[in-house]
C-alpha cells in the first residue's frame, strides 16, 4: 500500500488500456487517510448529485462504504453472478481495506435464472432484476480508528481520474455544507388490502398440512406516493435506526433504502458466515425487554422458523462447501433491533477450491430466510400467492472485492423508488400453527418501527373502523423544532426532578444523537430556587446546524394547587392519530392546535388519542388510567405514548397502598365500563376525567380523590426536605 502520488509514477510505460478493461488485470491498493469529523449519513449526502451513488452504512468493511461515478456498468444482458468474479489482482492489500469492487443488488427475482420457477405475478412498477457497477475507488469508514479513507484499486491508465477524486473527496469532506431536504411520503397502504394477505397465510396453511411445504415466507407490500430525494430519506432513517447493513443504491430512475439488519452471506478467504433471522417480538421499551425477550425465547412457532431456516442454509452452504466444515455455532440468541427482537442463528462454513463467488452466490440465493422450505418449493408458492412480485426486495445488496472478499445483506426493512411512489415489503415466515390475523399484524408490526423513523406511517384506514365521528390524523412533529420537559416547581424545588431530566436526555440521544449539556442540572436548580409559590419550569432543547443541542430555561406562575381535593374536570375528545405521538415531549404543537380549533374543543375540553387499531394512547396533556372494579388500568410506554414522570409514581404509589396495577392495551369501548378516569401529568398532577364524547361520564371517585392527595402530599413533602 502507498499514497496516490507515489503510485501515480508507477507503471507508467505500460501499455494503456481502455477505461473498461481497467477492472481486470492488475491493480495496486491505495489508502490515505482524509480528516473528518462527519457521520456517514453526513457523507453519503455530499453524494447527492453524482453518477450512481452508493453507502453501506453500519458494520459493512467494518464501518461504512460509500461511492460514485463506477469505472463499469453492468448491462441486462450481463450474467449478474458471473460478472462478479470479473476483479483485478489486487497487490499490497492490508487487512480491513475493501479497495473497490462491485457494489450493488441482487434482485429478488434472480432466483428465477437459477430454477425453473413459474412466471412472476404482476409487477405495478418493475425494477432492473439486479443493478452492479464496478467502483475502482470509495470513501471507507474505519470504525477501529475513526477515520474516513480514500481507497482505490490504482491502474496506470485510471491515474488521472484517481487522483482528482482523491482531491474531491477531501474537498468535500473539509468544506461540506450539504444538509438533509424535505421530502413528502403519503399513507403507507397494500394495494389490495390487507385481507388478500390473511387469504395467503391460509391457503400457506393448507399447503402445510398437505405435505408440500415447511414453511412459506408470505409478504405483502405497503406503497405510497413520494416526492425528493431517496438519499434524504436513507440518511433520515439511517440516523434513528442505525441498522447493522444499512445501503443505499443510487440509479437514474430508481433507488433502494434498505435498513436491513441481516447479514445474508460474508466471505473472507475461503471462509463463509450467514446469520439467519426468524422470528420477530415488538419491543418498543426498554421496561419490558425482559418479558418479550422470554416470550420469543420460549415460543415453539418462532423457534420453529429459525431451525427450518437454518436447516436450510446448511443445506445451500453444503452444496459449495467442504464436507463436514458447515456448522451451527449460534442458534436461536435473542438481538435487539430497532422496536424489535428477532431470533437469530449463525451458520458457517470453508468453500472448496474449485467454489468462486459466482458458484456461491448460485448455490445460496435467493436468501433462505426470505423464502422458506424447501426453498424452489417455497418459491413457487410465493410467486402463486403473493399479490405482486418482489422487486429488490428479498434479494441482497453489499459488494464484492477482490481484497475484502464478499459482503452481503438480505433486502428487508428495505424501501424502493420509483416513478413518483416509494414501497415497502414486509412479510414472515408461515408454520402449521400460524394465525392468519396475527401473520399480518406482524406485517405491520415490521413496518412501524421503520416507518417512524423516516416521518412516515401506515394509511390510517388500518384497525378497526372508526368509531362516531373520529378521524385519522397523521400527527408528524417536526423533529427540527425540538424538544420540551415541564416541571413543577412547589416551594422553590423542581419536583421529580432527575426523573424529567433523565427522560429528555434520552430523548435527545434518541433523536438527535448528543448529550444533554453539562451544568443543565445547576441551571435548572437555580431557576427553580427563583420560583415563588407554584410554577411551571419549561426547559426547550433544539439541535444547532452542527453538533451540540442549543437550549434555554423560562418559569411563569401558574393558577394551580396541588393540594386542591376537587374542582373541574377533563372532558375527551377522541381523535384518531396513527401510531400516536410517540415517546418524546414535542415542541411543535401546530397540528394538535390545528386540530382544537377545527373541532371547536373548549378550555376543558382535550383530545384522547386513539391508534389505528383502535387502542386507546393517551390525552393531548396526559396520561389515561381507567379504574375498573378497583383495579388501575393504563397504556403501556410501547413507543406510542410519552413515558409519563407522573404516570410512573402514581403506580408507583398505587403499588404502595395495595392497588391492583395493570399496563395493557385497551379498547375506546372499555372505558365504558370503568368506573373511575383520570389523567396524569407533571404540571397537572390527577385530573379527573368527566366526559369522553360519546363513550361515557363519570364522576370524581375516591380512588381518584386518594391517589391525588397521596401525589400531593408526597410533593410537598419533598418540596420541604
Amino acid at each position: 500500500m502507498t499514497s496516490m502520488n507515489e503510485r501515480t509514477a508507477v507503471g507508467t510505460s505500460s501499455k494503456p488500456a481502455p477505461d473498461h478493461d481497467a477492472a481486470l488485470g492488475e491493480a495496486w491498493l491505495v489508502r490515505e487517510e482524509l480528516p473528518s469529523s462527519l457521520t456517514a449519513a453526513e457523507v453519503a449526502l455530499l453524494f447527492r448529485d453524482d453518477q450512481r451513488p452508493f453507502a453501506l452504512v453500519g458494520n459493512w468493511g467494518g464501518g461504512a462504504i460509500i461511492g460514485s461515478a463506477p469505472l463499469r456498468v453492468a448491462g441486462a444482458d450481463d450474467d449478474p453472478f458471473s460478472i462478479i468474479t470479473e476483479l483485478p489482482v489486487a497487490k499490497d492489500g492490508i487487512h480491513g481495506a475493501i479497495g473497490g469492487g462491485w457494489f450493488g443488488y441482487f434482485g429478488y427475482q434472480l432466483g428465477g435464472r437459477i430454477e425453473d420457477l413459474p412466471r412472476v405475478p404482476h409487477r405495478p412498477i418493475p425494477l432492473p432484476e439486479f443493478s452492479l457497477a464496478y467502483y475502482d475507488h470509495l470513501l471507507h469508514y474505519d470504525k477501529n480508528h475513526q477515520v474516513w479513507c480514500f481507497e482505490a484499486l490504482w491502474t496506470p491508465q485510471r491515474a488521472t481520474v484517481l487522483r482528482s477524486r482523491l482531491e474531491l473527496f477531501r474537498k468535500r469532506l473539509a468544506e461540506s455544507t450539504e444538509r438533509q431536504r424535505d421530502y413528502r411520503i403519503g399513507g403507507f397502504a397494500p394495494p389490495d388490502g390487507k385481507a388478500d394477505h390473511q387469504a395467503g397465510v391460509r391457503r400457506v396453511i393448507e399447503h402445510i398440512f398437505e405435505g408440500d411445504v415447511f414453511q412459506v415466507n408470505l409478504c405483502m407490500r405497503l406503497e405510497a406516493s413520494f416526492s425528493g430525494g431517496p438519499l434524504d430519506v436513507f440518511c433520515a432513517g439511517v440516523q434513528r435506526l442505525k441498522p447493522p447493513y444499512a445501503a443505499f443504491i443510487g440509479n437514474p430512475s430508481s433507488a433502494i433504502a434498505s435498513f436491513s439488519p441481516e447479514l445474508f452471506l460474508r466471505r473472507v478467504g475461503r471462509q463463509v458466515f450467514t446469520s439467519p433471522i426468524k422470528g420477530t417480538i415488538s419491543c418498543l421499551s426498554s421496561h419490558e425487554a425482559s418479558e418479550q425477550v422470554r416470550k420469543l425465547l420460549e415460543s415453539d412457532k418462532d423457534r420453529a422458523e429459525n431451525v427450518m431456516i437454518v436447516d436450510l442454509m446448511r443445506n445451500d452452504l453444503g452444496r459449495v462447501c467442504k464436507p463436514g466444515s458447515v456448522k451451527v455455532p449460534s442458534l436461536c440468541r435473542a438481538e435487539a433491533h430497532p422496536g424489535l427482537w428477532h431470533l437469530v442463528s449463525d451458520v458457517v462454513g470453508e468453500l472448496r477450491d474449485d467454489v468462486d463467488d459466482a458458484a456461491l452466490l448460485r448455490a445460496t440465493f435467493p436468501p433462505g430466510s426470505v423464502t422458506g422450505a424447501p426453498k424452489i418449493r417455497a418459491m413457487e408458492r410465493i410467486a402463486e400467492l403473493e399479490g405482486s412480485a418482489r422487486e429488490a426486495y428479498t434479494g441482497s445488496v453489499g459488494y464484492v472485492s477482490p481484497l475484502a472478499g464478499v459482503e452481503l445483506n438480505v433486502v428487508i426493512r428495505t424501501l424502493e423508488f420509483a416513478g413518483g411512489r416509494v414501497w415497502l415489503g414486509v412479510g414472515g415466515g408461515i408454520v402449521s400453527d400460524s394465525d392468519p390475523q396475527a401473520e399480518t399484524e406482524e406485517c405491520f408490526t415490521k413496518a412501524v418501527p421503520l416507518l417512524r423513523a423516516i416521518g412516515a406511517s401506515l394509511d390510517g384506514h388500518f384497525g378497526p373502523p372508526s368509531q362516531g365521528s373520529i378521524a385519522t390524523n397523521e400527527l408528524r412533529p417536526d423533529v427540527r423544532r425540538g424538544l420540551i420537559e415541564t416541571l413543577l416547581v412547589v416551594r422553590g424545588v423542581a419536583v421529580e426532578r432527575d426523573a424529567h431530566l433523565d427522560r429528555l436526555s434520552a430523548s435527545v440521544d434518541a433523536l438527535y444523537q448528543e448529550s444533554l449539556p453539562v451544568g443543565i442540572l445547576g441551571e435548572v436548580q437555580l431557576a427553580a430556587g427563583k420560583c415563588r409559590d407554584i410554577s411551571r419550569l419549561r426547559i426547550s432543547v433544539s439541535p444547532r446546524e452542527r453538533g451540540h443541542v442549543a437550549w434555554s430555561i423560562d418559569a411563569e406562575a401558574v393558577d394551580h394547587s396541588i393540594i386542591q381535593a376537587s374542582g373541574e374536570g377533563s372532558e375527551l375528545v377522541p381523535v384518531r392519530v396513527g401510531g400516536g405521538l410517540g415517546p418524546h415531549k414535542w415542541r411543535d404543537r401546530d397540528r394538535l392546535a390545528e386540530l382544537a380549533a377545527r373541532h371547536g374543543l373548549a378550555k376543558s375540553q382535550e383530545f384522547l388519542m386513539i391508534d389505528r387499531n383502535g387502542d386507546v394512547l393517551e390525552s393531548e396533556r396526559g396520561n389515561l388510567f381507567a379504574v375498573v372494579d378497583g383495579c388501575l388500568l393504563t397504556s403501556p410506554s410501547d413507543g406510542r405514548i410519552l413515558p409519563g414522570v407522573t404516570r410512573a409514581r402514581v403506580l408507583s404509589i398505587a403499588g404502595r397502598l395495595g392497588m391492583a396495577a395493570l399496563v395493557e392495551s385497551q379498547a375506546l369501548d372499555r372505558l365504558t365500563e370503568a368506573d373511575e378516569v383520570f389523567l396524569t401529568s407533571a404540571i397537572r398532577g390527577i385530573v379527573p376525567v368527566v366526559s369522553c364524547r360519546g363513550n361515557g361520564r363519570w364522576p370524581s371517585g375516591p380512588i381518584t380523590l386518594r391517589l391525588k392527595n397521596e401525589l400531593a402530599e408526597l410533593w410537598l413533602q419533598r418540596a420541604s426536605l
